[in-house]
């Protein structure tokens, strides 16, 4: 099973970016899926998730400023990431979970900085 996320870089206070998570190997319609970001020093949050009906879920900090979606038939998921803060800056990972079996993928490297 492979998690391929993407989609990372430098951005400036304000800007946006949008991640993405192309899965393999799994029967993706079943799985929630999940982005989690670890910035340095700290431990690895959980950012945003998504289930197999579209039910949403995000961390208060990001509430309003990130959007998680799904794309079933390509198996992605996808993280649009608007308004960011240099708090934001953080290596993000997707996570694919389903009765306690999960899946990661290697993080995406953002940075926001001026």
């Amino acid at each position: 099973v492979q998690l391929q996320a993407s989609g990372g870089g430098l951005v400036r206070p304000g800007g946006s970016l949008r991640l993405s998570c192309a899965a393999s190997e799994i029967i993706f319609t079943f799985y929630t899926m999940n982005w989690y970001r670890q910035a340095p020093g700290k431990e690895r949050e959980l950012v945003a998730s998504i289930t197999s009906a579209d039910s949403t879920n995000y961390t208060d900090s990001v509430k309003g400023r990130f959007t998680i979606s799904r794309d079933n038939a390509k198996k992605t998921v996808s993280l649009q990431m608007n308004s960011l803060k240099p708090e934001d800056t953080a290596d993000y990972y997707c996570n694919a979970r389903r009765y306690g079996v999960e899946y990661w993928g290697k993080g995406t490297q953002v940075t926001v900085s001026s």
